[in-house]
C-alpha cells in the first residue's frame, strides 16, 4: 500500500487506481475511509485516482492527538502528499464533507490547485446550510417511491428536532436517486469505516472561518466544479449553487435525478461530466 509521512510524522495511506495525470480525491464521512467511493464510476479509465485514506481511517495511522484530524489542520496532510508526489500543483476533487477540507486548501494554497472539483459537497467551511423546510422540498419530489412515507415521516421528525439513531437510518433512501440493491449495499457497506472520534473533532471549534475562506475563495481563479445531485437530501442544489457563488470561475452542475452518491446514480453522465472538466 503506497504512503507519505505526513509533516507530524504519521504515516498516511492511499489507493491508487488508473494511469495518467493523478487526481488527488478527498472522502467524506467525515474522516471516513475512502473504499465507498470506489473508482468513482468508471473514472480511473481517464485520469489516475489517488484515493486518500484520512489519518485514524482505512490503512493510515492513528494519531495520538485526537485534536490533529481538525478540519482546518488536516490541510497540511493534503499538502504533504504533493510534497510526496512531487506535483507543482495537483487537480483536487472532494466528496462531501471532504469539500471542507479542499475549501481551506484552495483558500491557504491556491497557486497549488489546477483544478478543483467539490462533489454533493458539504459547505460547513464556508458558512452555508440548508434550512429544515428546503429539505423537506427535495424529499417531496420523490412523493412516488414506495418506501417515501415510512422515510419522510422520519425526515419530518428529524427537522423538528427529534432526531433518533432509528430515525436517522430510515432516510437513507434519500441519499440515492435509486434505493435498489446495488444502493442498500452501497449503503451497508460503509458501516464501520468511519472513525467516530475523528468525526467529533473534525469540525470542532476552530475548524472553520468562513468570512475569512469565503474573502481568500474569491480571490482563487482556477476552474472549479461544483456538482450537485437533484434529489441529494444531504447537500441540496440550492446550497451547491449558493456556494458556487463564492468562486470567480466556477461551473455549477446539477445531475438528474442523482442523490449524494451520483457516480452511483449515473455513472455515465457523473464521469461525463467530471472528466470533461478535468481533462
Amino acid at each position: 500500500m503506497p504512503a507519505f509521512s505526513a509533516h507530524d510524522g504519521i504515516v498516511l495511506a492511499y489507493h491508487v487506481f488508473g494511469a495518467g495525470t493523478p487526481v488527488i480525491c478527498l472522502p467524506g464521512g467525515p474522516m471516513q475511509d475512502s473504499v465507498y467511493l470506489g473508482e468513482l464510476g468508471g473514472m480511473s479509465a481517464h485520469r489516475q485516482l489517488i484515493m486518500v485514506d484520512p489519518r485514524g481511517t482505512g490503512q493510515s495511522a492513528t494519531p495520538a492527538d485526537a485534536a490533529s484530524y481538525r478540519c482546518d489542520r488536516l490541510v497540511d496532510d493534503v499538502e504533504a502528499l504533493r510534497e510526496h508526489l512531487g506535483l507543482d500543483r495537483l487537480d483536487l476533487l472532494a466528496h462531501c464533507a471532504g469539500a471542507n477540507l479542499a475549501a481551506l486548501y484552495a483558500a491557504r494554497y491556491r497557486e497549488r490547485i489546477g483544478k478543483l472539483a467539490l462533489i454533493t459537497p458539504s459547505t460547513f467551511a464556508v458558512g452555508i446550510a440548508a434550512t429544515g423546510p428546503s429539505r423537506l422540498e427535495i424529499a417531496r419530489l420523490r412523493r412516488d417511491e414506495p418506501w417515501f412515507a415510512p422515510a419522510f415521516a422520519a425526515l419530518e421528525a428529524i427537522v423538528a428536532g427529534n432526531a433518533t439513531a432509528d430515525s436517522r437510518k430510515a432516510i437513507d433512501p434519500f441519499f440515492y436517486g435509486r434505493w435498489d440493491a446495488a444502493a442498500q449495499a452501497h449503503q451497508a457497506a460503509q458501516d464501520g469505516h468511519r472513525n467516530e472520534e475523528a468525526a467529533a473533532a473534525f469540525g470542532a471549534e476552530g475548524a472553520y472561518d468562513p468570512d475569512a475562506t469565503r474573502a481568500a475563495l474569491a480571490a482563487f481563479d482556477a476552474p472549479v466544479l461544483l456538482l450537485a445531485g437533484e434529489v441529494d437530501l444531504n447537500t441540496i442544489p440550492g446550497v451547491v449553487a449558493e456556494f458556487a457563488e463564492l468562486f470567480p470561475n466556477a461551473e455549477l452542475v446539477v445531475q438528474p435525478a442523482a442523490g449524494h452518491f451520483p457516480w452511483l446514480d449515473d455513472a455515465d453522465r457523473f464521469v461525463a461530466t467530471t472528466a470533461t472538466f478535468l481533462r
